[in-house]
């Protein structure tokens, strides 16, 4: 391995090397094999030995209390080494094998599931929601919470025909990977921002208010001698970006804002290129603190895909096999105007021919 380059300024990210654990150090670049030992458990095997990784849940918004909790066992049970995945699942690295069960045990007693590995359901990337950003149009870590205590049984063991990747963004800005997963939950808003125009003028830039729009939709105009912007709704996308850079601008909707269901994204090259997610549900109300429509949807899904896909065949590999009309029928998902793509070139992708068969 390359010896680390001395450091010149302390711009930039330290080496990753000096965060590397000494087995994983050692065997860099001189892997054997890697294995399942059981759901959250695997070994990793190089030429300087064995490195087995133990992989819990985290519920992504992490507390303090919860950090110094992970940090605690990992220097208990894994000379102090341990890593958070892109899906926010917390992994320990252990040298010793007989540390994986005290470990697990641990864990256990914490009420901290173990698994998401291999065709399981991982993690759940998701985005603020209502703890912290200011256009969110649902909670994201209360929404995950309700629909993975419903999916546990997914996450701690292998029974999936293939992984299930889930996502869940609190606006349609998407600052998570919903495009990109099997199953996505998306914040909607259905009504365009409310304009407060005497206060609009003194707390907000108007030109740069009407820059923000994507699609145009904001135009200066004047009321009672007042410059203030007007929105044309029927080009308006409910996106946020407004509200972003002008408080006089409200979107939050409490009676009309919900979520929506997104299906078949995947990031895999393996045997088919990467796919967007498609619409599956238009609308859910919002219903806090469980969301029982949105997490009945989710399950629903699982379900049907979990007993008719093939061996390693992602949600949207399935999807595409079958047909769409297909995986309508079979989970029950009503079928409406909002499934149209009305966007000017997707009349590239639709289905032209008068055989409307699967």
């Amino acid at each position: 391995m390359a010896t680390e380059v001395e450091r010149k300024t302390d711009i930039g990210p330290p080496h990753f090397e000096q965060f590397l654990h000494p087995l994983m150090k050692e065997n860099y670049g001189k892997w054997k094999y890697h294995e399942t030992l059981e759901p959250g458990v695997l070994a990793h095997t190089g030429d300087a030995g064995t490195l087995y990784s133990v992989r819990c849940a985290s519920p992504r918004l992490a507390s303090t209390n919860f950090i110094r909790t992970m940090t605690g066992l990992a220097d208990k049970y894994a000379d102090g080494y341990l890593r958070f995945t892109s899906r926010n699942n917390v992994e320990f690295l252990l040298a010793d094998k007989d540390n994986i069960e005290p470990l697990k045990k641990d864990l256990a007693d914490l009420n901290i599931p173990v698994g998401g590995t291999n065709n399981a359901i991982s993690n759940v990337v998701h985005t603020q929601g209502w703890v912290h950003c200011h256009s969110s149009a649902t909670d994201a870590s209360g929404l995950v919470k309700a629909v993975m205590d419903e999916l546990t049984d997914y996450f701690t063991s292998e029974k999936l025909p293939a992984r299930i990747r889930l996502a869940v963004a609190c606006c349609l800005n998407m600052c998570g990977a919903v495009h990109a997963s099997d199953i996505a939950i998306l914040g909607v808003h259905r009504t365009p921002p409310v304009i407060d125009n005497a206060s609009l003028p003194n707390l907000c830039e108007i030109p740069t208010t009407v820059a923000s729009c994507p699609n145009n939709a904001i135009k200066p105009t004047s009321i009672e001698g007042k410059t203030t912007v007007t929105v044309d709704e029927d080009k308006c996308m409910y996106c946020g970006n407004c509200y972003t850079v002008c408080p006089a601008m409200p979107l939050a909707d409490p009676l009309n804002d919900g979520v929506s269901i997104w299906v078949g994204g995947k990031i895999s090259n393996a045997r088919s290129e990467p796919m967007f997610t498609k619409l599956a549900i238009p609308y859910l109300p919002n219903n806090p603190p469980r969301w029982p429509e949105a997490v009945d949807a989710v399950k629903n899904i699982v379900e049907v895909y979990a007993a008719n896909a093939k061996p390693f065949e992602r949600m949207g590999e399935w999807i595409e096999r079958i047909g769409w009309p297909k995986f309508f029928d079979l989970t029950g998902i009503e079928f409406t105007k909002y499934h149209l793509d009305d966007f000017r070139f997707a009349g590239t992708t639709y289905r032209r021919s008068t055989h409307n068969r699967y």
